[in-house]
């Protein structure tokens, strides 16, 4: 199967080339317990057979210095993008992020409003203070993570969608929907967010774990949410190391869930959202 990887994180073992900055102050537990180098990242990937892999910036252990992820990225291009956190507040926004883009730099770019170690949800991505950030990357044509929970911030979403509708906002972990408690329920909401056609979903274990627990009611929150959306808005993400399952373990997992779906949506999710998201893996290696 030709996969892609859409959320992975490394970290690097040299602390003085690569000094820890969590954004918050706080570094995640996983950076510290189970950390994962570039060159292990490669190991794992072949390990499980995934061909190409998108570094999402490990904000919690490096906040908005991207050196590691761009260092990784630009000694292995064909198998590696970066996308890196940025902060939209910034006064010089605008053109700091047509400086970090672009031929041997990021990829893509992540704004990181609640996490593990930033658990009140930020709705600064909305703020007027970001508007230049967001003309830009849509001019720039460039994918913008959001790492966000859906319900506190769900009106702020909408705002910027409806605002900035040529910008490819892609949502980290679907955005946190409540499985466990309503499949179906979950489902509505996240496919009431596909009207906004420049909007994809990243589907990791966050949500595919959930979806495992609830068996085949899963399908009360898959059906929903793939017919919405399409499978080529959908990509998928094994957020390794900072689940505690092994790359294969991880993507077999998402195979389980995602079993009963067509094989040419299945493709989509684990290879072909990925690429038309980045561009730079747009050519499979080997």
């Amino acid at each position: 199967m030709d996969v892609v990887d859409a959320h992975c994180h490394i970290i690097a073992p040299d602390e003085s080339r690569y000094p820890r900055a969590p954004l918050g102050g706080k570094q995640s537990e996983w950076a510290t317990s189970r950390p994962v180098t570039a060159e292990g990242m490669v190991a794992r990937m072949d390990e499980a057979g995934i061909g190409q892999a998108v570094l999402v910036q490990a904000t919690t252990a490096y906040g908005y210095d991207n050196t590691y992820v761009l260092d990784s990225y630009r000694a292995r291009p064909g198998r590696f993008a970066a996308v890196g956190t940025f902060d939209p507040l910034r006064p010089d926004a605008a053109d700091a992020l047509t400086a970090a883009v672009g031929d041997g730099g990021l990829a893509g770019v992540r704004l990181f409003t609640s996490g593990s170690t930033v658990p009140v949800q930020g709705e600064w991505f909305a703020a007027p203070e970001t508007y230049e950030f967001w003309e830009r990357a849509g001019e720039l044509g460039i994918t913008v993570c959001l790492q966000m929970r859906l319900g506190p911030a769900t009106k702020q979403l909408h705002a910027v969608l409806e605002g900035f509708p040529g910008v490819r906002v892609l949502l980290d972990h679907l955005g946190y929907p409540d499985i466990a408690s309503s499949p179906a329920r979950a489902g509505a909401e996240v496919a009431e967010l596909a009207r906004h056609r420049a909007l994809f979903l990243k589907l990791t274990h966050r949500n595919l774990e959930r979806l495992h627990d609830v068996g085949k009611e899963a399908a009360d929150f898959l059906g929903p949410v793939v017919g919405a959306f399409g499978a080529e808005r959908i990509a998928w993400g094994s957020n390794c190391p900072a689940a505690e399952q092994s790359l294969p373990q991880l993507l077999q997992l998402a195979d389980d869930v995602l079993e009963s779906l067509p094989g040419a949506d299945r493709e989509q999710i684990f290879a072909g959202t990925a690429r038309r998201l980045y561009p730079g893996l747009a050519v499979p290696p080997g």
